[in-house]
């Protein structure tokens, strides 16, 4: 098997200049610095404490910008993982959080060597539209409790009883909490009318952690909860862990592993065809798969969550003129000096104004303005659409991915086999004018005795009962059956074996089938189930006015041999 993988980083170092890394420097300190906040944020949303956010961010973020088919990738912690994240943690344990990233770094490397790279975005619009809204608004839930500073001692995973209980809890609103959250908000919101390279969410942090320092030790304002209120950071580097992985634990983890493989694969290869955009590249799709699986088969071993390509931190290397891998490489060296350096700072940083960034994150998720234009859209699309948000809101991701995925490929048949046609031609046929080699498009006659049955269409396991019922419609008169197949564009293997139950059945009946009009890729369908065989090499012809000149002759010969046997 010829494996593709072939790292950026490698092809990029051949002509390397010292200007280009002085770009890539000062873009991968900024967004290293970037990448702190905003990696203790996914930490703390999805259940585990800061600095596994930030340990995935610097593990992760290196072996992604090291081994990844993207020149300007930065990969890491995101949004998108906190809501399955959080639920894994909450039914497994951070061991089984560990497992099931592990088992899904090896299922996306599994696809990037059996290049399944470019299939991973025909995933069905609706279907990413739907988690990705349904995960968006999930995460703005789970915020309100910091946002506004609630006191409640644990609230709960499931979306509806969340509300309920925040209803409860309202009275207990912390207006300072609230006044610092919201302040975060319109920090971030109003940023980029001033600044294009500087996220808004670094300011809003730094703005108002020292705002809430001073406010706390200058003016004794106690109730603003911080970081280091709630945990307490270890600015040191993990040691490696190995998780005991059983049979059963990979079993009863699998749907779960899956799930953030797909994830994880398609919001990484979004990220870098994005950034392709915007730089005037092509990544390798293969090659990031199987880098964003070695990143979550190592990441989970030194205490990491899982990882994907991150499109907010890809931007800002992108804007601060990053373009090759080592921007993402300096990105996590910078990361892992501020964790053993300056990690003790980020205790200071106010829970609200985490959970003010989580808000704008998930504002920016909820693609709400591509949500309400698909709303116009098939009925089949909204349906897929609205049954996949809903269950990502209700229930949880893997039930609505693979339910989105199971409805959208129903619908998707279901229209194919709409599209698809039997027609049955008794007296007159018109020749084609495309594949069989015919200019014009007049009419044929059909000799005494013949019909045509043309399909057009994909003749697959969708249409297949469509023409066997058609075929059942068959002239007593009928000598000789001629199955036009110009218009058939491939077969399955279901399609050929009602084509072939169908041939035994009127050999039965003494009727002798012809093929007409099959493209190469069908005739390779027909010789593989036997079907050549059945009906004769002879039988098959390359366009109608060949195999009614076939048909003609059969019948022919077929009435002298009647005429002979009443003579005798």
């Amino acid at each position: 098997m010829n494996i593709h993988f072939k790292p950026k980083l490698f092809s990029t170092l051949k002509n390397y200049t010292k200007e280009q890394f002085y770009a890539d420097a000062m873009a991968g300190i900024i967004v290293g610095i970037v990448a702190l906040p905003l990696a203790i944020a996914f930490g703390i949303a999805s259940g585990v404490t800061p600095e596994k956010g930030i340990f995935t961010a610097i593990i992760a973020g290196f072996i992604i910008s090291f081994f990844g088919g993207s020149k300007v990738q930065i990969g890491g912690p995101t949004g998108a993982f906190i809501v399955i994240v959080y639920g894994i943690v909450q039914q497994f344990g951070i061991a089984g959080l560990a497992i099931a990233t592990m088992m899904a770094g090896v299922m996306l490397i599994a696809m990037g060597v059996f290049k399944m790279g470019t299939v991973i975005k025909f995933i069905p619009y609706p279907v990413v539209v739907g988690f990705t809204s349904g995960i968006a608004l999930t995460i703005f839930a789970t915020q309100i409790k910091d946002l506004f500073g609630l006191h409640i001692d644990k609230v709960p995973a499931d979306f509806l009883h969340k509300w309920v209980v925040y209803g409860q809890h309202f009275d207990s609103v912390n207006l300072w909490s609230l006044g610092v959250g919201i302040l975060s908000i319109v920090i971030i919101a109003v940023t980029p009318r001033f600044s294009k390279k500087i996220p808004g969410s670094l300011i809003a942090i730094v703005v108002l952690t020292v705002a809430v320092y001073f406010l706390r030790e200058k003016f004794g304002i106690k109730g603003i909860e911080t970081i280091g209120d709630r945990f307490s950071i270890n600015a040191a580097l993990p040691s490696p862990v190995t998780p005991s992985i059983t049979f059963a634990t990979i079993q009863m983890l699998l749907p779960t592993a899956f799930t953030i493989a797909m994830l994880g694969a398609i919001e990484s290869l979004l990220s870098a065809t994005v950034a392709d955009g915007v730089i005037g590249d092509k990544h390798s799709s293969n090659t990031e798969l199987i880098a964003q699986g070695i990143a979550n088969i190592v990441a989970p071993i030194f205490g990491g969550i899982p990882a994907t390509g991150a499109i907010a931190r890809t931007m800002t290397n992108i804007n601060n003129g990053g373009r090759t891998p080592v921007a993402g490489i300096i990105h996590a060296v910078v990361l892992a000096l501020i964790l053993l350096f300056l990690g003790g700072l980020t205790k200071h940083i106010p829970m609200a104004c985490l959970a003010g960034v989580l808000v704008i994150v998930s504002y920016n998720m909820s693609e709400w303005r591509t949500f309400r234009g698909l709303l116009r859209n098939a009925k089949s699309d909204v349906a897929v659409l609205i049954a996949t948000f809903g269950l990502t809101v209700i229930f949880d991701l893997t039930i609505a991915i693979e339910i989105g995925l199971l409805m959208a490929a129903i619908l998707f048949i279901r229209r194919i086999s709409e599209t698809s046609s039997i027609s049955i031609f008794k007296e007159d046929v018109k020749t084609a004018d495309y594949i069989e080699g015919s200019v014009d498009t007049e009419m044929l006659h059909l000799p005494e005795g013949v019909e045509v049955y043309e399909i057009e269409g994909p003749f697959f396991f969708g249409v297949a009962n469509k023409f066997e019922e058609t075929m059942k419609v068959i002239g007593d008169r009928a000598v000789v059956q001629i199955i036009r197949m110009c218009k058939v564009p491939f077969m399955d293997s279901t399609g050929a074996h009602n084509l072939k139950n169908l041939i035994r059945s009127s050999q039965k009946d003494k009727v002798q089938v012809l093929l007409s009009g099959v493209n190469e890729k069908v005739h390779e369908v027909l010789t593989t189930n036997g079907i050549e065989t059945l009906v004769g090499s002879a039988n098959i012809c390359s366009n109608i006015n060949e195999a009614l000149s076939r048909a003609e002759h059969i019948v022919k010969e077929k009435a002298a041999v009647k005429h002979h046997k009443v003579d005798l």
